[in-house]
């Protein structure tokens, strides 16, 4: 499994994503694939970057496994030591109702469960660690 250590602030979004999209290149992952995974880690890293630490900065640590015999898959897992925090366990949000009635807050997480094929989070020894999965 690759690995990358950055600082949780938004500015190394970039960093993240192209490092995903080197370990995506290895398997020729269809452009549908790769933005539905990009949405999925942006997402993802924002959030860290956003409410993690605050109001100090640590590290996040991104870790991606390709795994290139049978079906193809990709897994990603998003490690933090920020405050412990399961976003899976929050209800998803009533899409039928307009914004205006809507609680704030949920559709990142609500919008990742639906691009990728699988979600889960575990607090492990001081860390949150959300792992995503999809099969390309």
């Amino acid at each position: 499994m690759k690995t990358i250590t950055v600082p949780a602030v938004t500015e190394q979004l970039d960093v993240v994503l192209d490092f995903i999209q080197r370990e995506l290149e290895q398997i020729d992952c269809p452009m549908k694939i790769c933005n539905q995974i990009a949405i999925a880690a942006e997402e993802i890293f924002v959030n860290i970057a956003n409410y993690a630490y605050r109001p100090d900065v640590g590290d996040a640590t991104i870790r991606c496994q390709v795994r290139t015999s049978g079906q193809p898959q990709v897994t990603i897992e998003f490690l933090d030591s920020g405050k412990p925090y399961d976003p899976l366990k929050n209800a998803d949000p009533d899409t039928t109702l307009s914004a205006e009635e809507r609680d704030i807050g949920g559709l990142g997480i609500f919008m990742v469960k639906r691009l990728m094929d699988e979600v889960k989070y575990e607090y492990k020894d001081g860390k949150n660690i959300l792992t995503i999965q999809k099969q390309v």
